[in-house]
């Protein structure tokens, strides 16, 4: 089939021009194939190196403007010029294991009838990579560090749940279900996907369409990611009701509950210094369940470095599963107790 590869970039710089390289590398027949980046009004030199590989590749790479920044809107904008049967969209971090990932995708649709496809994704190869780098990629891989409901992270081929895991959809899908929503800052395709499900379309989850994935490099990066995901997550709830799990809100509700806890405690401490002199129970309360979690934290990281074979990444671990737990935490209660309104316009 015509397929079209959609990218959604905004400064990636450090990435795209290995991304589009992997791409260019696919074995795919000719004339059969575009590439559409669309960029999200970049501030570093992503446009430029865009532009370069469009003056070479005028016939498969297409360049455009997103002025409205958002991910969700870069993706309408690349349905409503695509020209494929079909699009598949990559980030501009993700690169494809093979070359022949996208005829994998066509394979797929073929054999399988599907309107979506899903994929899993691996963390990208990452020789000389900073032992933080690694130590995220770890636990993103980790169900305690990524919705353990997903099958992002399967390796059998089968028919799931779009939300889960679809990045590859038939045109024919945006005129039942609509584009994507562009009120959405994060989180905009798992909204598409429930659509999809919630209208009986079918989605094909098939391993061979592997993509790889370039991880947070930073605490700050990974706090700041998951931020948005748990923003995301709230947003999807209040527009789908049913989408609501208590693993989806987890992170949320144990640290909204220590915070309650630890303001008890405190006044609980003041009044044995100044009134009541009662014993710190609650006080008690919340070191034990704060032990608890970092218990919890400790062993599974033990676990995946004995399974990486890596016990240099080990100190890390922990700090890593609470980067990934807070950040997503704290998008959920800032979502939740003050949303954010992005505008269509």
């Amino acid at each position: 089939m015509y397929l079209s590869v959609v990218m959604p970039v905004r400064n990636e710089a450090e990435h795209i021009a290995a991304s589009l390289d992997r791409l260019l590398a696919q074995r795919y027949e000719s004339g059969k194939l575009e590439i559409l980046i669309v960029d999200g009004m970049s501030e570093d030199a992503t446009p430029k190196i865009v532009q370069e590989y469009v003056q070479k590749h005028p016939d498969i790479i297409r360049y455009f403007a997103n002025p409205k920044w958002l991910s969700s809107a870069a993706r309408n904008v690349a349905i409503q010029n695509a020209k494929g049967e079909a699009i598949l969209i990559v980030d501009g971090h993700c690169f494809p294991d093979n070359e022949n990932m996208l005829q994998c995708v066509d394979e797929a649709f073929a054999k399988s009838g599907a309107d979506c496809l899903g994929r899993p994704i691996v963390m990208h190869e990452m020789k000389g990579a900073p032992l933080t780098q690694w130590a995220i990629a770890t636990v993103r891989e980790s169900p305690l560090g990524h919705h353990p409901d997903s099958f992002m992270y399967s390796h059998q081929a089968q028919f799931s749940p779009a939300s889960s895991t679809a990045i590859a959809y038939r045109m024919s899908i945006f005129e039942k279900v609509g584009l994507f929503d562009e009120t959405f800052d994060a989180a905009e395709d798992v909204e598409m996907n429930t659509r999809i499900d919630a209208a009986g379309l079918t989605c094909y989850f098939d391993p061979a369409i592997v993509i790889r994935y370039e991880p947070r490099k930073t605490w700050s990066g990974i706090r700041a990611q998951m931020g948005r995901y748990g923003r995301g997550r709230v947003q999807l709830w209040r527009k789908h009701p049913h989408t609501a799990s208590w693993k989806s809100f987890a992170p949320g509700v144990f640290f909204f509950g220590l915070g309650v806890i630890f303001l008890c405690g405190t006044l609980e401490f003041a009044l044995n210094g100044f009134a009541f002199r009662l014993p710190p129970f609650t006080s008690s309360i919340f070191f034990s369940i704060l032990g608890f979690y970092f218990a919890v934290l400790v062993a599974e990281s033990a676990r995946l470095a004995y399974k990486q074979k890596r016990w240099d990444i080990f100190p890390l671990l922990p700090l890593a599963f609470f980067c990934v737990h807070e950040g997503y935490a704290h998008g959920i209660l800032r979502e939740f107790f003050f949303p954010k309104r992005v505008s269509r316009d």
